[in-house]
């Protein structure tokens, strides 16, 4: 096998094309998530992955124009958005650790005071949504625009169906807000905040759209208006914290086999950044017992393999 060390856009197209034939013809590719309804009945052997370069071009193949739903990948996006605005103070509300236990557990809250391991953990996210809620007074309408204008996308909106069946199936989310609000971490009220986050939660956005979207990360905190969102430091903070805590408590084997800042969701959708080169999203709604997408992790592996793009 030869590996690609050039990273030219001429060689995304034909690695991308590689992949998903090889993916095509790999057995055992998950199941989509069962505990949210409006989910379970994606097909497991979809899939899409999507290139963009730092300037806006995106390079796809299969369902790479297919919307589904974004889930935890906007965390990543609310995090930018509430970091730009207060900076260091947000460390002081949620932390900056590895889990190393499922992402809506409740057990670290007690022994550590309401203070949530990570921002990609559900009580981290829902920590930063509130801080994002307290500075805009719509955290979720926020982050629509923001990802509207960094995808070139204006259709993209809410799944009102997906964010009804969080609500529906949310008590552990609520279980979660509640118990930090006992430590004084939550601002709003908690069914404000649990209505922003389902519906942060329920974007529907296409590997196209995510790969764009993440560009900034890419770019080094810089907006593709070329307006700065982050400053050089605080996307550096946010890639390395994606490298720990991007794919819930399976960060180390992530980090092993595909070397990237990546960040995952139950929709089967996982973004990843190689800083000053790319960004890329992969989705195959089939998950791992962790919540990852099958294909979208062997994806990935097989992106960096192939063309030797990888931070270490």
């Amino acid at each position: 096998m030869v590996i690609m060390t050039t990273t030219s856009s001429a060689t995304f197209l034909p690695v991308l094309e590689r992949i998903a034939e090889e993916i095509s013809h790999t057995p055992g590719r998950g199941r989509p998530a069962d505990y949210i309804p409006a989910l379970a009945a994606r097909d497991p052997r979809s899939f899409g992955m999507a290139v963009a370069e730092p300037d806006g071009t995106v390079y796809g193949v299969g369902d790479w124009r297919e919307p589904f739903s974004a889930q935890s990948i906007t965390k990543v996006f609310t995090l930018a958005l509430d970091l730009a605005r207060e900076g260091d103070e947000l460390w002081e509300h949620v932390g900056r650790e590895p889990s190393g236990n499922p992402f809506n557990s409740l057990v670290q809250l007690e022994y550590e005071n309401g203070i949530p391991r990570n921002p990609f953990i559900n009580a981290g996210a829902l920590v930063v949504t509130d801080r994002l809620q307290t500075r805009t007074g719509d955290a979720a309408g926020e982050l629509l625009d923001f990802l509207r204008a960094e995808s070139g996308n204006p259709a993209l909106d809410f799944d009102t169906e997906v964010a009804a069946s969080e609500t529906a199936h949310g008590d552990r989310n609520a279980a979660l807000a509640h118990f930090m609000a006992s430590y004084g971490n939550i601002d709003n009220d908690i069914p404000v905040l649990l209505d922003q986050y389902f519906r942060q939660c329920s974007i529907a956005a296409s590997c196209a759209d995510l790969a764009l979207a993440t560009g900034f990360l890419a770019r080094h905190g810089i907006r593709a208006d070329g307006s700065r969102l982050l400053s050089r430091s605080q996307a550096k903070q946010v890639n390395a914290i994606m490298l720990t805590c991007g794919t819930y408590d399976a960060a180390g084997n992530f980090a092993y086999r595909v070397g990237l800042p990546g960040k995952s969701g139950v929709g089967g959708g996982i973004i990843a950044v190689v800083p000053g080169r790319c960004t890329l999203c992969v989705w195959s709604p089939g998950l791992d017992e962790r919540g990852n997408s099958v294909a979208g992790v062997a994806a990935l592996d097989r992106f960096t393999t192939l063309t030797g793009l990888s931070i270490f």
